[in-house]
């Protein structure tokens, strides 16, 4: 099995699979000691052809592989796609587009929600895949036989899940569907990494305003740090000094090096003297200017039983449609839907609407009902007369 490792057998392997509707696409990565993924193997397949790329040989452009991904002529194709992604715009500044996620595809073909690679290759192909060496270090050379052939398995079975789900989305009148669902994973939003949001990957273990200010001063740092320097947030400082940080506040090196989370002889480092700025920082903003605590949605009286009679109709959409459930809705959506009939969520907008939005609004008003008939439950049309005693 041929491993690509020169420019020029990229750029010809590229050229070759830019002829086709279709590339189905994979990487191998690893990212337990860095902040940015390690990309390490690079796995291609077009209709009759199919290419593993060494990432990490020396003298590699990954120039031609970064043209195919913008090729606008050709669909890229992934299983669980946010990942791959996340590493190609990294390295190569731009998202794959066209898109089709089987994943996400799969969702709304009725295959449960988010299966795996090998559950969905063994259900469309009966195939079964060696997933043993999904764990290994996809960093050492040279790869194992085992390791391109598992690569290499990625890809080509995923020719047959594409082609499957295609046909199926196209008979069922779905495709749209999953070109809604390729908003989020195309936007370029999902993979900036903005140092001034980090904080709301924290828990919000603080109570006053000043303390979040603390917070969001440190996090920001920290994310900053781990991505000059490649590491890992918890490797610069981790998330429990940060929540003892934004507590105690300390302005000197003596107070930093008492707290518990901070290790000893930490204070003397530079990362010590960048941290009290941070505090500081946060300390000498004025009160009037302080962020403000974010605050817990309050939930009208009566709407934790709407949100559970939802949660049935929703089970019973997705049963009855063949749709994954969090497709159609997530439990905020429910939420928000109801506490207000004109929600703005994705429940309530283009074929979510149609399919579950319209009866989940006629559920909260009474004019359809649930009822347990023949061992199961069902959504029966109710009287205006009956929606009217209901309402009351």
């Amino acid at each position: 099995m041929e491993v690509i490792t020169k420019t020029e057998d990229l750029a010809a392997a590229c050229q070759r699979l830019a002829t086709n509707d279709y590339v189905t696409v994979d990487t191998e990565f690893l990212r337990e000691t860095t902040f940015w993924p390690k990309l390490c193997v690079i796995q291609m397949a077009g209709t009759d052809m199919a290419f593993i790329v060494d990432a990490l040989a020396e003298g590699l452009d990954l120039d031609p592989f970064f043209d195919l991904m913008r090729d606008d002529s050709v669909t890229k194709v992934f299983h669980a796609a946010r990942q791959d992604i996340e590493i190609i715009y990294h390295l190569g500044g731009l998202i794959p587009a066209p898109l089709f996620d089987t994943q996400v595809a799969a969702m709304v073909c009725g295959f449960g929600d988010s299966i795996s690679y090998d559950q969905l290759v063994y259900k469309v192909t009966g195939a079964r895949i060696d997933k043993s060496s999904r764990f290994t270090d996809w960093a050492r050379r040279p790869l194992t036989t085992k390791q391109l052939d598992y690569a290499l398995a990625d890809v080509t079975h995923l020719r047959d899940a594409y082609q499957f789900l295609r046909a199926n989305l196209a008979e069922q009148n779905r495709t749209h569907w999953v070109q809604d669902e390729m908003t989020v994973l195309t936007s370029v939003a999902t993979y900036r990494t903005d140092p001034d949001q980090a904080w709301k990957r924290l828990k919000l273990r603080v109570r006053k305003p000043v303390e979040l200010a603390v917070m969001m001063e440190v996090a920001a740092w920290r994310e900053t740090e781990a991505q000059n320097r490649d590491v890992p947030r918890s490797r610069v400082i981790k998330d429990d000094a940060i929540y003892e940080l934004a507590a105690q506040q300390p302005v000197t090196s003596e107070a930093l090096g008492r707290l518990r989370t901070i290790p000893r002889g930490f204070e003397r480092s530079r990362n010590a003297d960048e941290i009290l700025k941070a505090v500081r920082r946060a300390l000498e903003i004025p009160k009037s200017e302080l962020p403000k605590l974010p605050k817990g949605r309050q939930a009208p009286d009566g709407s934790a039983a709407a949100v559970d009679l939802l949660k049935v109709l929703l089970k019973l959409v997705s049963e009855a449609h063949g749709v994954a459930a969090k497709v159609i809705a997530t439990v905020d959506d429910l939420e928000k839907i109801a506490a207000d009939d004109n929600a703005d969520v994705a429940a309530m907008k283009g074929w979510r609407r149609e399919l579950f939005g319209e009866t989940a609004l006629k559920l909260k008003r009474g004019e359809v009902a649930l009822a347990f008939q023949n061992r199961q439950i069902t959504v029966l049309e109710q009287t205006p007369q009956q929606a009217t005693q209901a309402a009351e």
